[in-house]
């Protein structure tokens, strides 16, 4: 950065951190400036090596790689729009030297099937002790096939104040998700051999393909406001040096104090206008239209202490313990339910809950670091409830570069979600009285860096997993379900190639239950280049398969991913490529792509759930810059 007298001013980059429930200790994390698979965040089915989706940008998916899922939301209706809805875990804050704005937008060709995301992101320091931030996200679609479209508007707000004393963080984001169900296409035939169905003609506009529904959507709307504050008690320690002129000190921290708030609420809107011949077995209300309501809002307080880690040679850990009560509320209502005769569930409930906890963390060190955090339930609904999980990390040197292992796991024995218990629709009524899930898993990841290859195990024993089964209602398994995972990430690099692959296997003890693809491959091979001296090129091609299983089937009315059941279709054994450039000229980011390039040259079977087929053929743009104000 140039000055008026000529000079060059350099600056340092900025950091960026997460925040961990509930006391909102620093999780450290990374700003977005990456060119390396930038293209494929445009692309729904790559969300994943294994991604079940509806099919159109920003609508309903899960994750098929098991041990990359999310945990469960409060508000059933945000899991399927997980990657798309801003969570806890997710939110960032930036300490930046200059104010950071970065402004990216992305679109795909066409006027009938168009697709556009804008992303704005700015984090800048009032000074050093205070930050602020701010954040918007619309992406749009049309969807390649009638009945797709989609549309998102989040945004958030946050800041910080970081002094000696006193340290409050907070923020808010809200979002507002709007997609049309389309109940996926009439017949597979119109994509698998669509001169079946047209008299011998193969080809077929994607918009003229008949979908089950034609007038239904889903809206979820919600919000989160958290803040946290502390104050910290310690000592002032001299850390003058003998070049100084003055005496120099500064505050070192031994215990902290922490008051945690964290609100949150949801709403969920089914509405169907038109007619549904035979989608639903069950109609309770109205025959001729469903609306739809699911409200939730929940206020969670938090206090805390915390011994703080390294504020005396002794303190080689740190140690918190917290008390958490919550308050949260569930409603129900539908069009023409005052005139239902039956008997229904109880259609709103009010819950207290209390829990209380403890972590003990190692941050500090070359050779290890850990942590580990308990909570159990107190009382209320929550009594009875224990979540205790922890990690490991130990890096040692061999050779010139260091290994690093690190093995993570946890214990749960927790009550089903209170909307799998009790809910209530024109299509779906329920009223279960479910056990507590319990759950262990134990992972480990290797990182060996001269190879640059990542292993990484995993294996999960589930009792009393509660799932959605052929008739799209939540049911309980009693017995034990066991998940293993082996993966492994190999870059390769000579020159200006590269070839970087991942290889994921899995296993299921109960495929009905649990479906997920057995193995899934992601390979991308690109040749990475500089030209002009200052422009940074990639051009590749890139690849996913995983093979075929029964996978989930979707419902529109629940937004819930639930088993086929005995008719199960098999979904996958098809290649999803793209052929791209992406391109980084100092702060600007670029690409050009074709996404699904192979449609229809190995296997026209390009489903990623029954009867939803991704999207065909097309060219996207993407462009990203970084603002330094």
């Amino acid at each position: 950065m140039a000055n008026p007298t000529g000079e060059t001013k350099t600056y340092r980059p900025g950091n960026a951190w997460t925040l961990s429930w509930p006391l909102g200790t620093h999780v450290e994390s990374t700003v977005d400036t990456l060119l390396y698979n930038y293209q494929r965040q445009f692309v729904t089915a790559l969300t994943s090596d294994a991604y079940a989706t509806t099919g159109q940008f920003s609508g309903p998916g899960i994750n098929m790689i098991y041990f990359q899922r999310e945990n469960p939301s409060s508000f059933f209706f945000n899991d399927a729009l997980g990657h798309w809805i801003p969570t806890f875990n997710r939110q960032k804050f930036y300490n930046m030297y200059i104010p950071f704005t970065q402004l990216s937008y992305n679109w795909g060709f066409g006027t009938e099937n168009r697709t556009d995301h804008l992303k704005a992101t700015f984090a800048g320091n009032v000074n050093r002790k205070i930050g602020i931030g701010a954040w918007v996200d619309y992406p749009y679609t049309k969807g390649s096939y009638e009945n797709q479209a989609a549309k998102e508007l989040a945004f958030g707000f946050n800041g910080y104040y970081a002094g000696d004393r006193y340290e409050m963080q907070a923020f808010y984001n809200h979002w507002n998700h709007l997609n049309k169900e389309s109940g996926g296409i009439t017949d597979d035939l119109y994509i698998k051999n669509p001169a079946e169905l047209q008299g011998g003609v193969n080809d077929i506009e994607p918009k003229s393909i008949p979908t089950r529904l034609q007038n239904a959507h889903n809206r979820v709307i919600g919000g989160e406001l958290y803040m946290s504050h502390a104050y910290k008690l310690g000592f002032w320690r001299d850390i003058t040096q003998e070049t100084d002129t003055v005496k120099r000190e500064e505050f070192v921290a031994s215990t902290k104090f922490v008051y945690s708030f964290d609100w949150k609420e949801g709403h969920h809107f089914f509405i169907n206008d038109g007619t549904a011949d035979g989608f639903w077995e069950n109609t309770y209300f109205d025959p001729s239209k469903t609306e739809d309501d699911a409200f939730y809002w929940s206020v969670a307080n938090t206090l805390g202490v915390e011994m703080i880690e390294g504020f005396q040679k002794w303190a080689r850990f740190g140690l918190s313990a917290y008390v958490t009560y919550e308050v949260d509320r569930y409603r129900y209502n539908s069009l023409g339910i005052d005139e239902y005769e039956g008997t229904l569930p109880e259609l709103s409930r009010t819950r207290n809950r209390l829990w209380a906890g403890g972590r003990i963390e190692k941050t500090r060190g070359s050779i290890v670091r850990y942590s580990a955090d308990a909570k159990f339930g107190v009382a209320g609904e929550a009594a009875g409830e224990i979540d205790v999980r922890g990690k490991i990390e130990t890096r040692f040197r061999l050779g010139k570069d260091t290994v690093r292992i690190s093995a993570n796991g946890f214990f749960k024995n927790l009550e089903p979600n209170y909307m799998l218990k009790h809910y209530v629709g024109n299509h779906f009524i329920w009223n279960n009285d479910f056990g507590k899930t319990r759950s262990f898993r134990a992972e480990g990841t290797l990182y060996i860096p001269w190879s640059r290859t990542t292993l990484h195990v995993g294996v999960e024993n589930i009792q009393n997993q509660v799932y959605f089964n052929a008739s799209s209602l939540p049911e309980q398994y009693g017995g034990n379900i066991q998940i293993f995972s082996a993966a492994i990430d190999q870059k390769l690099r000579f020159g200006i190639w590269n070839w970087n692959n991942t290889v994921t296997y899995q296993a299921t003890s109960d495929k009905d239950i649990m479906p997920m693809p057995a193995l899934a491959v992601y390979s991308n091979m690109f040749l990475e280049f500089k030209a002009f001296r200052h422009l940074t090129v990639q051009v590749g091609v890139d690849c996913n398969w995983y093979s075929k299983y029964k996978s989930y089937d979707w419902q529109p009315a629940t937004m819930a991913f639930h088993s086929q059941g005995s008719d199960a279709v098999d979904i996958g054994n098809f290649v999803f490529s793209d052929v791209y450039l992406t391109a980084r000229l100092y702060k600007v980011r670029f690409f050009l792509m074709c996404s699904n390039l192979s449609q229809g040259w190995f296997d026209k079977n390009y489903f990623s759930l029954p009867h939803y087929p991704l999207d065909p053929r097309q060219f996207r743009l993407g462009l990203s810059i970084d603002f330094a104000n």
